[in-house]
């Protein structure tokens, strides 16, 4: 692929660019360990959904950037075995040298692919899929088809959760990227409010549906963050102010 990978630095924050100001991913220098952007504390919601020891057993995650939902997967959950797929070598590098890529491949596997080819070609399952993949321009490309969000589907154990990051510069355009995924599974699907950076978080579910009420969630919420550090409490209000959770239950 042609574009360079430029790293910056601003007020004890490091940030991953494809040759533009669009920021690919990012980590506070002080805590190597954190989830930095907003977006990215949003997508590990779906560890809200399912009950599990331990859960996740595994996840797939489309898209290294700056290895953040890895980096905190790993740190969090060290019976968790991480398989990561990205197509260009250079980010995977560019995560080592700069944003503290951990080289462990028992626990951390990490595949140079294309990710709509890998899931074609796979015969494996996981718990977890999440999927930030971006081109330079910020452009998903077939990551964001109806096609691809079918594979993840077939990929999914039953208790599995699949977790999208969508930029969209229009609500058209997020509505149709949620449409496709609600297409692919059958409309168990939902999304997150837009979160302040833009970036609306879609999730669905494997086999097994999911119902939850907010109180549960929150409960959850609490949970993780006594164990993790993260605070998901505010994208739950989110949710809970758009009311797109009838009677207080959360469906998928």
């Amino acid at each position: 692929m042609n574009f360079s990978i430029d790293i910056q630095e601003e007020a004890g924050v490091r940030t991953l660019h494809f040759g533009s100001d669009w920021i690919q991913g990012a980590m506070r220098i002080a805590r190597p360990w954190d989830l930095e952007l907003e977006y990215t504390r949003e997508m590990m919601a779906g560890l809200l959904l399912r009950d599990g020891n331990p859960y996740p057993r595994n996840a797939l995650l489309i898209g290294l950037g700056s290895a953040s939902l890895t980096k905190f997967l790993y740190r969090h959950f060290p019976d968790t075995h991480l398989t990561v797929v990205e197509i260009e070598p250079r980010v995977v590098t560019a995560a080592r040298h700069f944003f503290k890529l951990p080289d462990d491949p028992e626990r951390l596997e990490i595949i140079i692919d294309d990710g709509v080819e890998y899931l074609l070609k796979t015969t494996r399952t996981w718990d977890m899929i999440l999927v930030d993949g971006f081109d330079p321009d910020g452009k998903a490309g077939e990551l964001d088809s109806t096609r691809f969000y079918s594979s993840t589907r077939a990929h999914l154990t039953a208790d599995g959760i699949l977790s999208v990051n969508l930029i969209g510069y229009t609500k058209r355009m997020f509505q149709e990227s949620v449409d496709r995924i609600r297409t692919a599974y059958d409309g168990r699907a939902l999304s997150f409010p837009s979160c302040d950076s833009g970036n609306t978080i879609a999730f669905a579910a494997g086999a097994n549906h999911i119902s939850t009420s907010l109180a549960d969630l929150k409960a959850a919420a609490s949970q993780l963050k006594e164990n993790t550090g993260l605070n998901l409490h505010p994208a739950i209000s989110r949710l809970e102010q758009a009311q797109t959770c009838p009677n207080g239950i959360l469906t998928l």
